[in-house]
This record gives C-alpha cells, sequence and structure tokens, in this order.
C-alpha cells in the first residue's frame, strides 16, 4: 500500500491486530479461558511484529510488542503518588478484630449489622500503582513510604497480567478514563516460585527464600529483560484517582477493575453480618495452602465508600480497613543438630533438628536445609538460632540465621561421601548429592516401581500397593528378589487372593524373558532412560560387555555425555550391583543378543524418512511403537494423507483404513511391523 490513504488502512489494521491480541492475552492470563489456540496466537503476535518492522513510525508504547525491549536502567528513578497508599493496621486476635467493628459503627453512629464489609485475601506481595491515561499504561511505581515510591515502569509492563491498554468500560458504554490509578499486589504464584528455586538451584546460583523475596527480587532488577524472564503475577484491589468516573462501594470499584481487564482474586466476598466475617477468616485459613499465592491473612474493608470517607483516616492508616493476619508461620529457635535423610530418588538431604516451637498451630522439631549448596549458602552451623518458616504441607524449612547471636560455640556441618543408610558411594549433581547403591533400603519402593514398569520389566499386575507391602514387611531387598517369591508368600499380603497371587507369578515368569535394552533400562541407572538404555544395547550387545567397558568406551558413543558415562561406571563399580546382577542370573532372566550396530543399521535403512500411522488394537503399546519409529528416524502421524507411507492395522480398524486404501498407503499388520523393527524396542 502507498500514500496517505493506505497508510491509513495499514493504521487501523494495526490497531485492530492489536486489541485482537490485548483481548486474548486478557483471556488467557486473567480469566485462564483462552478461545485460541497457542499456534493462533503466535501468528497474530509475529503479524503484528512484521507489520511494526516494516512501519516502525506506527509503533505506540502500548502495543503488545513492546512489553520488553527498554533498556536496562542505572538506577531507579522516584514517583509521588497523588493519594497516598496507606498502610494498614494489623491484629491477628479475634476480639481485636470486633474491636474494630464496633469501633466502626460508633464512629458512624449506627447499628452494626448496618455496616456492610468487603473481605479480601491480604496476599503476601508489593504494592504497586499503575497510572493510565486515556487508558495506556504510563507509570508503574512501587508504594514506598505511600507519598513517593520507586518509577519501575519498564519492570511491571512485562507483567503479562497487567495490561498496556485497558478496555472501555462495556456495561457502562464508556471508553476507557482520561485518567485512572490502579492499586494492586505483585506477586509469585507457589508453584511458579518452585520451579524457579529449583531452575536456580539446579545452575548454582542463589536460591530465593520465599514467593515474597523472588517477587520482591524480580520486580526491581534495572534489566527489564530479568524481570520479564520471571513468573510474575497481579492482583488489582483498588483505585486511587479515577477522573470522569465515582464509585459508590468498595465492590462496585473491584467489579469495575475487572471489566476493564484486570484479574481480581477470587477470594473476595461481601457481607451484611460481621459474624460471616469472622467464619470467612476461618474458612480461609483452612483453605490458604489449596492457593497458589502466599497469603497471611484477610483484608476487611467498609464497603460503603461514603461511609470511608467519615471515617477518614487515622496517622498513616485508614479506620475503615484492618487486616486481619492468619498465626505466625516463622519462628526463632536453636539449631541442636544436623542429620542427612535420603529420599526416594536417593537424593540426599540435610536437615535441621531444632529445640521444638510451635509455628502456625504445629510443633515444629525439624526443618530443611535443602540441599548442600543451601546449607553454605545461609551458613547454617549447629548451635545457630534460626529463622524457621512453614507453610502449607511442606517441611518446615530454615530461612535464615540470626549470626548476632553466635557464642563461637557453633559446629560446621559436612555432608557425608557415603549414603548413611545403604553405606554406598555418593554423587553430586549440581548441588544434589544422591546415593547410587542399587539395594539402598530408603529408595527401595521407587526403584522395584520403575523396574516392574510398562518400558522396563513389564509386570504385570505387580502394582503399588504390593510392592509397599513387600517393602515394609522387609520381603525384597532389592528388585531381583520379585523373581524367588513364592505363592505362600504373596498370600500374605492383604488382599492377595489366590488367583491374584498365581497371575503375579505367572507375569514374573513370562518378564524374565525380556530384550537387553528393556533390562538395562530396568536396572535403574542414573541418567539411563529408555532411549540411552537401547543405544547401549545396540553398541555392546550383552550385559558382560557392557559391565567390563571402560569410560572411554561408553563416552565415545554418540549421545552419550560424561555425565552419564560417570553414572554408568560408578554403578558398576558398587558391590551391590555386583549382587543384583548375579541374583538375576540365578533367576534365570535372559534376554535377546544381538550384534551391536547391524541389526540397528538394518532397521534404520527401513524406517528412516518414512511416515506411519498406526489405526485399531495392537498388542505393542502405541508410545512404545512410536518411539521405534522415531528413534530410527521416521515420523509418526495421527492422520492418513497422501505423505504416509505406512499404515499398521490392528484389530477393528476404522475410517483411517479406509482412507489409507483410498490413498495408495502401503497397509501392513503388526507382525509385519514387528518384522520391520527386528525386534528393538
Amino acid at each position: 500500500m502507498s500514500g496517505e490513504g493506505g497508510k491509513k488502512v495499514v493504521k487501523q489494521y494495526i490497531e485492530d491486530l492489536r486489541k485482537k491480541i490485548h483481548y486474548h492475552n486478557y483471556r488467557y492470563y486473567v480469566l485462564n479461558e483462552p478461545e485460541i489456540s497457542d499456534a493462533e496466537y503466535d501468528r497474530l503476535f509475529k503479524e503484528l511484529e512484521e507489520l511494526e518492522s516494516e512501519y516502525p513510525e506506527l509503533i505506540t508504547p502500548d502495543s503488545p510488542t513492546q512489553r520488553v525491549g527498554a533498556k536496562p536502567l542505572e538506577e531507579f528513578g522516584t514517583y509521588e503518588h497523588s493519594i497516598p497508599l496507606l498502610s494498614l493496621n494489623s491484629v491477628s486476635a479475634q476480639s481485636d478484630v470486633r474491636d474494630f467493628d464496633e469501633r466502626v459503627g460508633r464512629f458512624l453512629g449506627i447499628e452494626e449489622v448496618e455496616v456492610e464489609y468487603v473481605v479480601e485475601p491480604k496476599i503476601d506481595g508489593l504494592a504497586m500503582e499503575l497510572v493510565y491515561e486515556n487508558g495506556v499504561l504510563s507509570v508503574g511505581s512501587t508504594r514506598g513510604d505511600g507519598k513517593t515510591g520507586e518509577e519501575i515502569t519498564q519492570n511491571l509492563r512485562t507483567i503479562k497480567t497487567i495490561p498496556l491498554r485497558i478496555f472501555s468500560d462495556a456495561d457502562a458504554d464508556a471508553p476507557p478514563l482520561p485518567l485512572l490509578e490502579v492499586r494492586g499486589e505483585v506477586f509469585m504464584p507457589v508453584s511458579k516460585f518452585k520451579e524457579l528455586n529449583a531452575e536456580l538451584g539446579g545452575k548454582g546460583e542463589k536460591m530465593f527464600a520465599n514467593p515474597r523475596n523472588a517477587a520482591a527480587g524480580s520486580v526491581r532488577q534495572l534489566d527489564p529483560k530479568v524481570t520479564a524472564s520471571r513468573p510474575l503475577d497481579f492482583f488489582a484491589y483498588g483505585v486511587g484517582r479515577a477522573e470522569g468516573k465515582e464509585f459508590s462501594t468498595q465492590w462496585e470499584v473491584l467489579d469495575y477493575l475487572r471489566r476493564i481487564g484486570f484479574k481480581i482474586s477470587p477470594v473476595i466476598r461481601r457481607f451484611k453480618e460481621f459474624e460471616d466475617v469472622i467464619k470467612y477468616h476461618e474458612e480461609v485459613k483452612e483453605r490458604r495452602d489449596e492457593l497458589d499465592y502466599e497469603i497471611d491473612g484477610i483484608v476487611v474493608k467498609v464497603n460503603s465508600i461514603e461511609q470511608q470517607d467519615r471515617l477518614g483516616t487515622i496517622s498513616r492508616s485508614p479506620r475503615w480497613a484492618i487486616a486481619y493476619k492468619f498465626p505466625a508461620r516463622e519462628e526463632f529457635t536453636r539449631v541442636k543438630d544436623i542429620v542427612v535423610q535420603v529420599g526416594r530418588t536417593g537424593a540426599l538431604t540435610p536437615v535441621a533438628v531444632l529445640e521444638p516451637v510451635p509455628i502456625a498451630g504445629v510443633t515444629v522439631s525439624r526443618a530443611t536445609l535443602h540441599n548442600e549448596d543451601e546449607l553454605r549458602r545461609k551458613d547454617v552451623r549447629i548451635g545457630d538460632t534460626v529463622v524457621v518458616e512453614r507453610a502449607g504441607d511442606v517441611i518446615p524449612e530454615v530461612v535464615s540465621v540470626i549470626k548476632s547471636k553466635r557464642t563461637g560455640a557453633e559446629k560446621e556441618f559436612r555432608m557425608p561421601d557415603r549414603c548413611p543408610v545403604c553405606g554406598a558411594e555418593v554423587m553430586k549433581e549440581g548441588p544434589i548429592v544422591r546415593c547410587i547403591g542399587v539395594s539402598c533400603e530408603a529408595q527401595l519402593k521407587e526403584r522395584i516401581k520403575h523396574f516392574a514398569s510398562l518400558r522396563a520389566m513389564d509386570i504385570e499386575g505387580l502394582g503399588e500397593k504390593v510392592i509397599e507391602q513387600l517393602v515394609d514387611r522387609k520381603m525384597v531387598s532389592d528388585a531381583t528378589d520379585l523373581f524367588f517369591l513364592t505363592k505362600r508368600d504373596l498370600l500374605k499380603l492383604e488382599r492377595m487372593g489366590d488367583k491374584l497371587a498365581q497371575n503375579i507369578l505367572d507375569a514374573l515368569e513370562k518378564s524374565k524373558h525380556t530384550t537387553f535394552s528393556r533390562l538395562i533400562h530396568a536396572l535403574g541407572i542414573r541418567h539411563v532412560g529408555e532411549h540411552t538404555a537401547s543405544l547401549l544395547a545396540d553398541n555392546f550387545g550383552d550385559l558382560e560387555s557392557l559391565r567390563n567397558a571402560s569410560y572411554e568406551e561408553w563416552v565415545s558413543i554418540p549421545e552419550i555425555g560424561p555425565e552419564v558415562a560417570k553414572s554408568i561406571l560408578l554403578f558398576f563399580e558398587q558391590g551391590s550391583t555386583k549382587e543384583l546382577l548375579d541374583k538375576l542370573e540365578r533367576a534365570g532372566v535372559s534376554y535377546e543378543k544381538k550384534e551391536a550396530g547391524v541389526a540397528e543399521e538394518e532397521v534404520r535403512k527401513v524406517l528412516e524418512g518414512k511416515t506411519f500411522v498406526f489405526t485399531g488394537r495392537i498388542s505393542m503399546p502405541r508410545e512404545e511403537a512410536k518411539s521405534i519409529v522415531e528413534r530410527f528416524g521416521g515420523r509418526v502421524a495421527l492422520s492418513v494423507s497422501k505423505r504416509t507411507d505406512y499404515v499398521v492395522a490392528g484389530e477393528e480398524a476404522g475410517s483411517k483404513l479406509e482412507k489409507a486404501k483410498k490413498l495408495g498407503a502401503k497397509i501392513i499388520d503388526e507382525e509385519e511391523f514387528r518384522e520391520m523393527a527386528k525386534g528393538f524396542k
């Protein structure tokens, strides 16, 4: 397009495209109810990027493409709030919150029942103010001291639940206000916080103590790209100035914010009876651990704006609102000792043994120190006075050390170089120290579950409940003991009948005849999954060759790196591994042996570059069939097309088979596919 007329058309098209993307952002990030697929959204966004690249003069600050892109700052500026962001008086006793209600009624000169309250969660995040001019975000700032905050607009723009442009008020058929100040809380969801800490810990970087610290550390980055990489969220809960708009209640404020595109906490309620406020506090306290964000109480607000104005403020707090907090989750106590627990995956976790202390209604005597790196970073020593936090059902953790209380008698702790449960060697992977013993009692249930699983030895009927009983009753000491169980042994288990016991024995007998790759996978070698097991089987052919190979031979195989090779080496060096392999041989476990590399090359020649479609019922698990095709360079499609090379048809094959016949695709049965795959699994 050329000329002014053409440019106007492009400008309008770009504006319409932005509105579409803003709308779909709202559906996805705020309502969690997307209307289009990710692929369709990506197409719209890419189209906008291309148009703005072609017409850079049409780029506007509220464009979805401009969320991230500002240069790092040297320091934050300040921003003065037009209406102070007041802090709230906090209480934790029921008698104190009842006093608040009585004061409100007394001050207003009306009966208690005539005051309506809005109850909101007290989010454990950071209070923010967003200023919108004609519907476009212009300034974002922290609460600061209530009068002056830090101006962090470029960072707040990166948070997906903060709209860059607010919607028109559809209910009132009105355009955005000339000026609107929105107050709310930036926080980090608990699930995302855990993921972030796991990622940081895996890199050996400093982890955050809690979601609030993570949110604070993320939102105050001088480089907005760092903030953009962090999973921050935002709930709106109020307004400052609102030119051209008047509200009669707090409930109306929240409804308006929701209508113009803001995310509002679903925990908000409205009550006419103050007793219901008390009951709701108890209800939310019980439910708090179900929420994906930290809250430390509820905020109780007089609903009527007119009554709020009459009540006014005292010093820096409003008379019309109060924070009704939950019991504290942090307390001080002393570290009596540090011990090591071995988890079901072999991870060694240092745990502080504490002088018992009540936290949130529970007496706490132990707290996790996560891993050796965290223990060193926090510098926790035996004898230290520490801050302990308890959040929900998660094991309490040591947050920090009060170093000013040290006497010099404190002792440093060192992680053991042997597993405290089985005595096997340990291996450090990033921040995690892990036991590699194959018969470690702490890991036994998980190891047996893996050994018996579909993709490993495929022992049908050996479910989780049976495995737990076998281990708890000490009837097995490692996975190979399964093959020496008798019917008499099995009948001792709860809910075990003669038929089920016989079925398990039959399944155990059947599983003794397997493939080499399945057997390797079943051994549970660290970092050796199904694909790596297949590589090892193809390159070594039998167990004797594999266990006698050198580190250099393992690492020379494409796709097997130093970490995997080291893990294999440590596995075969353990005395318990030799015992396990000897027992497998005595049990009569056998596997198909192949000349390394030859069969693989034959299969690759047949499958590489070919497209397969599976239809109907086949005995081989679909995921297994798919992994074979993809491993040897083929592709599995869900539907038949002109590009389909083979259709593997099982029993009751339906429309896909008919379509394959019409298009002339080659139709084979499961046996023919197995022959093509040469028995690989």
